[in-house]
């Protein structure tokens, strides 16, 4: 029978073997520019009695670049921020920016009528005007509670 003297800090080695090694992965530089192609603009929505007001933040993308598409219930914003070729002979480039194509499908609390909605595209904002279906703005009804007694 072999003896196997036991180290307790052994199983600390190892935990901390797994950490350097996450750490290690998730600063590569392919992993940062893999996570530059999932960025999604950040979105502000305001709901008022017919409506629904959807502001999303794409700046560096041209109107052209973006795709909005509405449903009764969704909507979904597609678009490409494109990379810039410059060509440098001297010094070093650090760019910080996120390139790429991303997509954002965003749930709404109401039916809308996806029919009649209204864009405005203005400094890297995108506003959209949802207008609710007439099916939402009847949806709430008011009971009578001395009938429902009687």
């Amino acid at each position: 029978m072999m003896l196997i003297r036991y180290n307790p800090w052994q199983e600390f080695n190892t935990l901390q073997r797994q950490i350097n090694r996450l750490f290690d992965s998730a600063l590569t530089p392919e992993t940062v520019s893999e996570r530059a192609f999932t960025r999604v603009p950040a979105a502000e929505l305001h709901e008022t009695a017919d409506a629904i007001h959807l502001k999303l933040e794409v700046p560096g993308i041209e109107a052209k670049d973006l795709d909005v598409q509405v449903t009764e219930n969704a909507v979904a914003i597609t678009g490409e921020r494109k990379s810039e070729n410059k060509t440098e002979e001297n010094g070093v480039t650090r760019s910080e920016f996120h390139y790429g194509k991303f997509q954002r499908v965003i749930p709404l609390s109401a039916r809308i009528e996806n029919t009649n909605v209204t864009a405005e595209y203005k400094d890297g904002i995108l506003n959209l005007t949802l207008p609710k279906s007439t099916q939402e703005k009847n949806k709430v009804v008011k009971v009578n509670l001395e009938q429902a007694a009687a």
